[in-house]
């Protein structure tokens, strides 16, 4: 509005891309400026020379191809003189013919409502002419106007005047119409005389009077002109600049008059456009590429489609659509298409396919319009469909030929593996037998040459043996040849056996891994002719590049509506209606190909099968022609109509079966009968099942029974075939990787066991149901499967340590199921394993308490758990010596008395328990009830001889009371241990009970020696037993007790007893005086210290006569012994005691006198003379 009023501005330029609203803009502008506009639009010349209108081949492609040349429509080219003629003929008819009088372009005008008026008043003023020619006499004379008085002469004066004004007018308008004749050719018959210049020149300023005259008559001061862009030439701007200078600049337009352009924005550069345009008006596009989606979403919302289009596929073609014109018409055509299409009411259509069918339309139409006759560029890309399902069938094939080849060469290699690991081994044999030897004798008889030995079949139990008897081949020598490390020197890292292993675990693992890629294979081969479009086209998107650049800037639209499955082989049912008919060519071609005895594929198009039936002959149905998934499922869709047929379709299947693998493997993947055609099959041909799993394909028939028959025929499908269950077991894993769709509980009708749960990992629907109803064998693998997999508890690796404990936790009541059926195999190939060590307590006693189970098998579990029993009560009684033989039984006095008190105690069993020191270190701290019930356990403790020394002192401190006898037949050292313990009371019986064992019977009195004091007249004794009482610990006052019932006389021929009393006598410091002398000399001379002796020569001397003293005195060591009469001066040391000796010597006269020595400590003795 602002640059409108603005007097310097008369060129105003409206810029913007395509579809970026400046029509809009206008349409909002003229609705608001209230002036008159004049709108003129280029749009009519859009069509030629629009781009987007291209052939379907170039001439360079059609030359390629060797097609002859042609014209190709081309870009459309509009001259310079067309557009100005479309400018000028849109601004002059644009006004009414009327207002533009003037005009030489003649154009047919509308008459006005005072047109009666008009040809009335021609009406009379022919009359009055005629009237006043008439008159013209009068006329001249002057009578005609007499007299003057209109109401005598009124005739004559209004004729006069009407005639007078009616030729005036007349006149007058044959002088304007004067004023528009121009002589611009001259034609004379067949020859036209035109100026050069007149073709040449511009039109708009050859008409530049006719433009002036109409800004003059006209109130336009605003001319808007459209689409002017599109013809990218500049010039026509520079004429319609200067025309708007010379109507602004003409005297006769009073007003000034303004031109705004809608263009885009590339049209000039910046310099240009300057030049032009004395304003310039940018447009902000409202629509591009990136939010096109919103627009295409308001339209799905107008039509109620956003429930029907998928969000995703709007999201991702809106970026390929930036023309809010054209979006807005592909929705208004897609209405049409659905309101036609879809006449029932059913929504049966895709939507999103619709739509990109009418995008491609739009966006390409020509292309289009060649779909519809099988030409143009996405014909092309469809016609690629056959070509490459026939190449990706063809390539998976060579790839399954090329694997089971390689499968074939594993199988035959893996003999000759082994063969030669056997050459290997013999070879080396060879070398270690003696030479001549050329014999190997087999079970001390069979002798067989030597170099045979590779080709044996107990080859393998030969070299495993640790040593091998051969013959001479000549003298019938026998020889031994050791053979412990023989394997080692051969290979030093495996064995025979895991080298053997290894090559078989190679070739399975290489023959699965390649069964496994066949199936693979096999599955998507299966499916390449039911695969949608856009997958082959995706598996082959570098072949189609070079089609899909024949869109040009198109091509990525194109691409990303194949590409995703919006544009594919299924267009026709979007963009044409439906008539039925009888026979359609389809039709009318296999009835052809079966009439010249070619047999068609079994998937051929049949479009009227019905139709096909009835021209078809009877003896037709006994052929293949009749193998047509079309032509099956019409006849049993309708099995009452074709009960014939069907019979005969059945005789040439039981008949022809390895024919029909084909027809089969079509009909299973496509079919629509598939149901009615296998129970027909199973009802009326007995051998189809046992047939069906014989065939090569047998596993893909066994899917589609259980997929497609009723459970009342699949119940009877073991009857039908013994070997049906079994197939399923083995081949459970090969029927699921064809990924054929059934219900699962299907397999729940049949019984039978899957070796190996993990094969059907991928399909864990189908593992839930057999673990539910127990399918497998029981492993330890499958066991781990089902806890790991099936119910995804994290706790699978305990199977392997404490396999039924898990079991137990995860309380799966199917597998608990499971394994209880069958406990004993169940023990014998999972619990019994080497890993399985770690058990819980509770499980390990139900495991104990199946009677059913072999006693053998069960204290082998027993003994490889870590796990001890807590209590023997639950312990059946067959085993509870095993589990007191194997220590797995707690330590407790309970268990060992309940143990004791059963029919089944086994004393050595209970030893050896308790000799165990675990067992030992836990019951020995604890004592023994005191009770009668534990009275036996006391007995058998203390009276078992076959413990050791230290656990039998153990357990003895363990007896809470003494026994009063000894037990029978204990050894020594046993009883030693318990007179050591004081667990026998002291008693006559019990000492007499010892009496062949002094050393005990000693012992037994020591420990209890206050009983023998107070009872010793009950004992017979001698001093001899004294003598070695003596000699125990008891202590010295007791000894003194002792002492005085020995025979004192007697120490004197009895060093050793002597001096046993001597030193209690020195030690306790006791009145000597009641001593005999022979006592008190035996006790002075006895072997010991020279200290105490002289201590007690000291005490007891008195008791002695002189020469008593003297022949003592003479029996003891020297010095002392030197104390004798004569003229020797012994010295001894000074010691109080040697002090007193000498005192009462010389108080008695024995020696002369004594002194201390002057430089020792001495005291130096002077003997008497005589």
């Amino acid at each position: 509005m602002k640059a409108t009023n603005n007097p310097n501005v008369s060129n105003i330029a409206l810029t913007g891309p395509y579809g970026s609203g400046k029509s809009s803009i206008i349409k909002t502008f003229r609705k608001k400026y209230g002036r008159p506009v004049l709108q003129i639009s280029l749009a009519a010349f859009l069509p030629e020379a629009d781009g987007s209108v291209t052939t379907g081949e170039s001439e360079a492609d059609a030359s390629k191809k060797g097609a002859p040349k042609k014209p190709t429509p081309q870009k459309g080219t509009v001259s310079k003189q067309e557009i100005e003629r479309s400018i000028l003929q849109q601004m002059l008819y644009g006004a009414d013919a009327n207002s533009l009088p003037l005009s030489r372009f003649k154009r047919i005008e509308t008459p006005k409502w005072w047109s009666k008026f008009t040809s009335l008043f021609i009406m009379a003023g022919l009359f009055s002419c005629w009237h006043v020619i008439k008159k013209s006499d009068e006329v001249l004379s002057g009578k005609f106007f007499e007299p003057l008085d209109l109401a005598t002469n009124w005739l004559n004066l209004a004729t006069f005047t009407i005639g007078f004004l009616f030729v005036w007018l007349a006149f007058h308008q044959v002088y304007i119409k004067s004023l528009g004749l121009s002589l611009k050719s001259i034609s004379l018959k067949d020859i036209e005389i035109t100026p050069e210049t007149a073709k040449e020149e511009s039109i708009l300023n050859r008409h530049l009077d006719e433009i002036i005259y109409f800004f003059q008559a006209t109130k336009y001061d605003l001319v808007i002109i459209e689409d002017l862009d599109r013809f990218n030439n500049p010039e026509i701007f520079v004429t319609l600049r200067e025309i708007n200078s010379l109507v602004n600049a003409n005297a006769g337009v009073k007003r000034q008059i303004r031109f705004l352009y809608a263009l885009r924005d590339n049209m000039f550069v910046n310099t240009d456009r300057t030049k032009f345009f004395e304003f310039i008006v940018p447009v902000i596009p409202i629509i591009n590429s990136s939010n096109s989606i919103d627009k295409v979403l308001e339209h799905g919302q107008r039509l109620a489609l956003d429930t029907r289009l998928d969000r995703q596929f709007l999201r991702e073609v809106s970026r390929y659509l930036n023309d809010l014109r054209l979006i807005h018409n592909i929705f208004n055509e897609y209405g049409i298409y659905v309101a036609n299409l879809e006449t029932d009411g059913e929504n049966i259509l895709d939507a999103n396919k619709l739509l990109a069918i009418l995008i491609y339309k739009n966006v390409l139409p020509s292309d289009f319009e060649d779909l519809h006759r099988g030409k143009g560029k996405l014909a092309e890309i469809l016609a690629r469909h056959d070509d490459y399902v026939t190449s990706a069938e063809a390539k998976c094939k060579a790839e399954i030929s090329e694997l089971e080849r390689q499968i074939n060469d594993v199988e035959k290699l893996v003999p000759a593996d082994v063969q030669e690991l056997r050459n290997i081994y013999a070879m080396a044999l060879l070398a270690m037998v003696p030479q001549d030897f050329t014999y190997l004798v087999i079970n001390g008889q069979e002798n067989i040459p030597i170099v045979s030995l590779p080709t044996r079949p107990d080859f393998d139990q030969i070299i495993e043996k640790d040593q091998i008897l051969v013959r001479h081949g000549y003298y019938n020598q026998r020889q031994n040849v050791i053979l412990r490390d023989f394997q080692k020197s051969v290979y030093p890292k495996a064995t025979y056996q895991e080298r053997k292993a290894q090559i078989e675990l190679k070739a399975a693992d290489h023959r699965d891994g390649a069964a496994k890629t066949i199936r693979d294979l096999r599955t998507k081969l299966s499916t390449l002719r039911t695969a949608k479009f856009n997958e082959l086209i995706r598996a082959n998107s570098r072949e189609m590049e070079e089609l899909f650049n024949a869109f040009g800037e198109n091509r990525d639209l194109v691409r990303f509506l194949v590409i995703e499955g919006f544009l594919d082989d299924t267009y026709y049912q979007y963009t044409s209606l439906f008539h039925s008919g009888r026979l359609s060519p389809s039709d009318n071609k296999y009835l052809i190909q079966i009439r010249s005895f070619i047999y068609p594929e079994p998937d051929f198009q049949i479009d009227n099968p019905k139709e096909v039936i009835a021209a078809m002959r009877e003896d037709d149905f006994r052929q293949k022609y009749v193998l047509n998934k079309a032509l099956v499922d019409c006849m049993f869709s309708n099995q009452a109509d074709y009960r014939t047929q069907i019979a005969k379709f059945v005789d040439y299947v039981s008949s022809n079966f390895s024919e029909c693998e084909a027809f089969f493997a079509v009909y299973y993947q496509t079919g629509k009968c598939n149901r009615e055609l296998l129970t027909t099959l199973v009802e009326r041909w007995s051998g189809f099942v046992s047939a069906a799993i014989a065939a090569p394909d047998s596993a893909v028939h066994v899917a589609r029974m259980i997929a497609h028959l009723p459970k009342s025929v699949l119940q009877i499908l073991p009857r039908k075939a013994p070997g049906f269950q079994g197939f399923l077991a083995r081949n459970l894993p090969r029927i699921l990787a064809l990924q054929v769709d059934f219900e699962p509980s299907q397999l729940a009708l049949f019984s039978f066991e899957v070796d190996r749960l993990d094969s059907i990992e991928p399909y864990p629907a189908i593992a839930r149901l057999l673990s539910d109803h127990g399918f497998y064998k029981v492993t330890l693998e499958n066991l781990e499967f089902i806890v790991r997999d099936v119910l995804g508890v994290g706790e699978a690796t305990a199977l392997d340590t404490k396999n039924y404990s898990t079991l137990l936790q995860v309380a799966y009541r199917p597998l608990l199921d499971k394994v209880r059926a069958d406990f004993d195999g169940y023990l014998k190939t999972v619990l019994l394993l080497p890993g399985n060590t770690e058990e819980d307590v509770a499980p390990i006693i139900e495991v104990i308490n199946h009677d059913d189970i072999e006693v053998e098998h069960l204290e082998r579990f027993i003994e490889q758990q870590t796990a001890v029993l807590p209590s023997l009560e639950q312990i059946p009684l067959r085993l509870q010596s095993t589990v007191f033989r194997l220590h797995k039984i707690a330590a407790s006095w309970e268990n060992c008395r309940t143990y004791l008190a059963t029919e089944s105690f086994d004393a050595q069993s209970l030893t050896a328990f308790l000799a165990e020191p675990g067992v030992t270190d836990v019951l020995s701290p604890i004592m023994i009830d005191d009770g009668k019930d534990a009275f036996g356990l006391r007995q058998f403790v203390i009276g078992n001889a076959e413990f050791d020394a230290d656990t039998y002192r153990a357990y003895l401190r363990a007896l809470p009371k003494r026994f009063s006898q000894f037990p029978d037949e204990l050894g020594a050292d046993k009883m030693r241990i318990l007179i050591e313990e004081q667990k026998i009371t002291f008693s006559t019986k019990a000492f007499t009970f010892l009496s062949e064992h002094t050393e005990l019977q000693v012992m037994f009195v020591a420990k209890n020696i206050d009983q023998y004091l107070a009872q010793q007249d009950q004992y017979s004794i001698d001093d001899e037993f004294r003598e070695r009482l003596l000699a125990t610990g008891i202590t010295d006052d007791r000894k003194l007790k002792i002492i005085e019932k020995m025979d004192l006389t007697s120490l004197a021929g009895q060093p050793r007893r002597a001096s046993l009393v001597a030193d209690i006598l020195y030690r306790t410091d006791v009145d000597l005086g009641h001593l005999p002398s022979e006592a008190a000399q035996a006790i002075v001379l006895s072997p010991g210290p020279l200290k105490a002796r002289i201590v007690l020569f000291n005490k007891c001397h008195g008791l002695l006569s002189d020469g008593e003293v003297k022949s003592t005195i003479s029996q003891l060591p020297d010095p002392f012994s030197q104390i004798e009469p004569g003229w020797r001066q012994p010295t001894i040391a000074n010691t109080p005691d040697n002090q007193e000796f000498v005192r009462w010597l010389e108080a008695r006269s024995i020696i002369s006198s004594s002194k201390p020595t002057i430089f020792t400590d001495e005291i130096r003795i002077y003997n008497r003379r005589k």
